[in-house]
């Protein structure tokens, strides 16, 4: 198979390859999960409708998506809808954005043991910034986190971005307490705190038997070689990267867009499929610069399923003032002590067809055959009249009776 640019997606690779890589590699579920459902995506077997043009005649087939999360083709509109719902909630004050990162030496540990250990550097996180915020601010900080966790290349790459209004609402909740600097909290100082919480509850999900060290963490699975870790990673320099505030307000969700709803590679990076091997591009942070990577078919196929979470892990948290529970009326105080009306800003639902009109300035539902009629519902494509993509993953010689 050969496809270059716009002509080569994710789902390509899958499709060409993905026996190769079971000839190699085993399946867990939830990988199989995910490529099933990118494999299905848009296609006859997950069913869809057929459009007519009142004005030409014209009849196009719109399939129905997967809205797998691990699906680049499926995030635009869940992000744009989630970012709406934000769009209320931002304040009129500096935000600061904080990036967490998990030493390179636990990366074997954390991909046997996906829930637990991404629950624990949620937790260290959250707690460090709350407990800076309470000691340095007297107060309560928001936050949201965001889990990433691959780097250009789809190396596995554990890190939390944390996006923070510039203040707190004092412990009385009488007054904000506004930021003083042009950061945060001191890089170096937050550095110890993560370090010692993480570690700390490290230990105790090892003490009480909650880790598994298959394969080549095995090693790890004894106390003496669980302690030389802790050493190892004791000694190392956790990385804590601060970024300049965003002052206007108005650039916060523009900003958010560029981390939420992601996934490890977009179709838009990869270039090129040819002779089991896909080309697709990288920002080198050194030199900044795009470049390209190729690599073998089944390498990219096992780089991309590193980076496929548990099921019903949340990867988008919020703490402080800005956590589920109390969101509202704690963002309605926040706002009154800012000089504010209460009122949070009114939500607006879009359609489909709205939010598509405003990212693309395209009418999806003007026909692009005439550009005068109205494409309209004709009748429905029932599901499974295509090719299933079990037969793509598991043929028939690859099946045991």
């Amino acid at each position: 198979m050969r496809l270059f640019g716009s002509n080569v997606a994710l789902s390509d690779i899958l499709h060409a390859h993905i026996g190769d890589y079971r000839k190699k590699y085993d399946m867990p579920p939830e990988h199989f999960k995910v490529v099933y459902d990118i494999l299905s995506c848009r296609t006859p077997f997950l069913g869809g409708h057929i459009e007519q043009c009142d004005y030409c005649g014209e009849e196009r087939e719109v399939f129905n998506s997967c809205r797998n999360r691990h699906c680049p083709t499926c995030q635009v509109m869940t992000k744009e809808r989630w970012l709406d719902a934000r769009r209320r909630e931002i304040l009129p004050v500096p935000y600061f954005h904080d990036v967490f990162t998990l030493p390179h030496e636990l990366n074997p540990v954390i991909l046997c043991n996906k829930k637990i250990m991404l629950d624990m550097l949620f937790k260290s996180v959250s707690e460090t910034l709350l407990v800076f915020g309470k000691n340095e601010l007297g107060g309560q900080l928001g936050l949201i986190c965001i889990l990433h966790t691959w780097d250009q290349q789809l190396n596995d790459h554990f890190h939390l971005h944390c996006l923070i209004p510039g203040g707190a609402i004092s412990k009385d909740r009488k007054k904000w307490v506004p930021v003083k600097n042009d950061y945060l909290f001191s890089a170096d100082a937050m550095k110890i705190v993560f370090r010692g919480k993480f570690m700390d509850y490290f230990k105790q999900a090892y003490d009480e038997g909650k880790l598994i060290f298959p394969g080549n963490t095995k090693k790890f699975g004894h106390r003496q070689g669980f302690n030389r870790l802790k050493e190892e990673l004791w000694s190392k320099d956790w990385v804590i990267h601060t970024k300049d505030p965003l002052e206007n307000p108005e650039y916060v969700l523009d900003y958010l867009a560029r981390y939420t709803h992601r996934v490890a590679i977009s179709n838009n990076r990869i270039i090129a499929l040819e002779n089991g091997q896909v080309t697709f591009t990288y920002k080198n942070r050194d030199k900044q610069t795009t470049e390209t990577l190729t690599l073998d078919a089944v390498e990219f196929i096992r780089r991309f399923l590193l980076h496929v979470l548990p099921k019903r892990f949340v990867r988008i948290r919020t703490y402080g003032f800005m956590g589920n529970r109390n969101r509202t009326s704690n963002l309605k105080k926040c706002r009154e002590l800012l000089g504010l009306s209460t009122d949070l800003p009114e939500k607006v639902e879009q359609s489909i067809r709205e939010l598509m009109l405003r990212l693309t300035g395209k009418d999806i539902d003007q026909c692009s055959v005439c550009g005068k009629g109205k494409l309209n519902k004709k009748r429905d494509i029932p599901e499974k009249t295509g090719s299933d993509p079990f037969e793509v993953i598991w043929p028939v010689e690859c099946r045991r009776n």
